[in-house]
């Protein structure tokens, strides 16, 4: 099927690494410019070495790959990085909101949480995605198009982190945003990753060990064991999915949570 994404435009914070990372490889395997996104130049640069190289093969049917340093903390920061992005590529259609604390700082029980923690997490992943959609959506409605893809988390879904605060509070704002926003060809979708095969899913392992008392080899299977399709999922897999929902053959798809876990939520969710 044809995505129909060839020639669009994309801006993914949280792009230097993990599922920002596997999903700009996929948009630009699909023919989409892609600004990845970070605090840091050298992540970034290595990350765009490591996607051109994939993007070799299809030659100048792939999308270009741009780093740009942006501080979602800061709305001066995220506004010229758009702005460096509808510069170079004349556009701004999609969006990806993936930067974030992976796991969250506060996943304590209550005697040991920390508040400001809490707030950090609260200001990077909650209002920096806000701020991120609030500067990207003026260049979108110009065009009659945009995607803003979030990337929540299944703490929001359960009640075992006291992080999947700042999760339920993004599902909040995509369905508020999608009201907002639909009326000018934008749609907003949050999706829920798994247990995803990122450098971070281990430090959540040894965490969990330390926890539980258990091996990280022993979480590991535990996190499989209790997955329907009994496996970790892929970055890639992630990509997939974005990819899809940030095409205009998803326009039917907004304001929604979309659990791309394996099954791995045993709620009902209508």
């Amino acid at each position: 099927m044809d995505l129909q994404l060839k020639g669009k435009s994309a801006f993914i914070t949280g792009g230097s690494m993990g599922i920002g990372k596997a999903v700009a490889l996929e948009l630009a395997r699909e023919g989409v410019n892609v600004v990845i996104a970070a605090r840091r130049m050298e992540h970034l640069e290595a990350a765009a070495a490591e996607i051109r190289e994939a993007l070799a093969p299809l030659g100048e049917s792939a999308g270009t790959i741009l780093p740009v340093t942006v501080d979602t903390t800061d709305m001066a920061s995220i506004e010229a990085a758009m702005a460096t992005t509808f510069d170079r590529f004349g556009r701004l259609d999609i969006l990806l909101n993936s930067a974030a604390h992976p796991g969250g700082l506060v996943r304590s029980e209550l005697e040991n949480a920390d508040p400001q923690g809490l707030l950090q997490d609260i200001d990077i992943k909650v209002v920096g995605y806000l701020r991120c959609a609030k500067a990207a959506a003026p260049y979108m409605r110009r065009n009659g198009f945009g995607r803003i893809v979030n990337v929540g988390g299944l703490t929001g879904r359960g009640s075992k982190q006291l992080s999947g605060m700042r999760n339920v509070a993004i599902v909040h704002m995509t369905k508020t945003l999608s009201d907002q926003l639909g009326p000018f060809g934008i749609t907003v979708n949050t999706i829920h990753p798994g247990v995803v095969e990122t450098p971070h899913i281990h430090e959540l392992y040894e965490k969990e060990a330390l926890k539980q008392g258990l091996t990280t080899a022993e979480v590991e299977a535990n996190y499989v064991k209790a997955t329907p399709i009994r496996r970790v999922l892929q970055p890639e897999e992630m990509g997939w999915i974005v990819a899809f929902v940030a095409s205009p053959r998803s326009a039917s798809i907004t304001g929604e949570s979309i659990g791309c876990d394996g099954g791995l939520t045993r709620g009902i969710f209508l």
